[in-house]
């Protein structure tokens, strides 16, 4: 397994903003379509990279999903030799965010391209952040229900990832849990918008 690597090239003016898109296996990933329409729609050049359950969801569509961002969708580690497929990103976007995928981010794990990419991502703010260079926003809208939400590994991630710069968009202005077997969690009416929204004001 390689170690992620994100281009430390700053963005210009000249070119259009990055936007990884991380999608977990929670039900809006199946429409992930949504996200990369309104992303796109903003001007955001969208690079889609899934967890690995997430990719099998999806398998069925990865490509036309591929020929809707322009970019090969990204599941899976590189081997060394290999160059990087993908434009280096101006912004993360990690939607929807799972509580494995929370979690397993806050401790710093890298079992998959995906957890890999944002580990280092949050990481690289919190060094940047010390030498006073700019960052790269990293915003995170969760899928949950409120028993994986009342977890204490769930509150201890968000408390962590939030003190290392991440945007957790959790309750108000976010994601709310909802109550399992209820049908409240609308997986068609996830509020990307809302995420999109804050990448647009950290970004800008």
């Amino acid at each position: 397994m390689t170690a992620p690597s994100i281009s430390t090239t700053s963005s210009t003016p000249s070119r259009q903003q990055v936007l990884y898109l991380v999608g977990c296996a929670a039900p809006p990933v199946n429409h992930i379509r949504s996200a990369i329409d309104l992303a796109q729609g903003r001007g955001y050049d969208t690079c889609l990279i899934l967890t690995p359950t997430a990719a099998g969801w999806l398998e069925d569509d990865l490509p036309e999903l591929a020929e809707l961002t322009g970019h090969p969708v990204r599941s899976n580690y590189k081997q060394p030799s290999q160059k990087d497929v993908l434009p280096p990103p101006d912004a993360f976007l990690v939607a929807p965010m799972t509580i494995n995928t929370a979690t397993k981010w806050a401790d710093g794990h890298q079992d998959c391209l995906a957890v890999g990419l944002i580990a280092e991502a949050a990481g690289r703010r919190v060094y940047d952040g010390a030498l006073g260079l700019p960052l790269r926003p990293v915003i995170a809208l969760p899928y949950l229900n409120a028993w994986q939400a009342a977890h204490h590994a769930f509150d201890s991630a968000v408390t962590r990832l939030r003190k290392m710069g991440v945007q957790v968009l959790l309750g108000e202005g976010g994601f709310t849990p909802h109550v399992p077997h209820t049908g409240q969690g609308k997986p068609d009416q996830f509020p990307w918008n809302l995420a999109l929204d804050a990448v647009d004001t950290a970004i800008s």
